[in-house]
């Protein structure tokens, strides 16, 4: 009995090798083709909101406010003279 505990653990490592080999093998394709449009769209986003100016905006009017809020304009600091 004790040679077959030692003989199944082996079979069970093969086994579960098996699994884990057909796991890592599978086809992948089908999520990247989404995540591949997913990250067209975050750029194609990104590039929009670095397009609005201060007079124009490519955009609707609520997203051109959001983002000329959310990034304030630097004003220009006085320049200092030393003498």
């Amino acid at each position: 009995m004790a040679v077959l505990a030692w003989l199944l653990i082996p079979l069970f490592a093969v086994v579960g090798a098996a699994i884990w080999g057909s796991w890592a093998s599978r086809n992948k394709t089908i999520g990247d083709v989404a995540e591949l449009a997913g990250y067209a769209r975050f750029r194609d986003a990104m590039e929009r909101s670095h397009t609005v100016t201060a007079g124009t905006s490519t955009g609707s009017a609520p997203a051109a406010a959001a983002s000329a809020s959310a990034l304030p304009e630097r004003e220009a600091a006085p320049a200092t003279t030393t003498g």
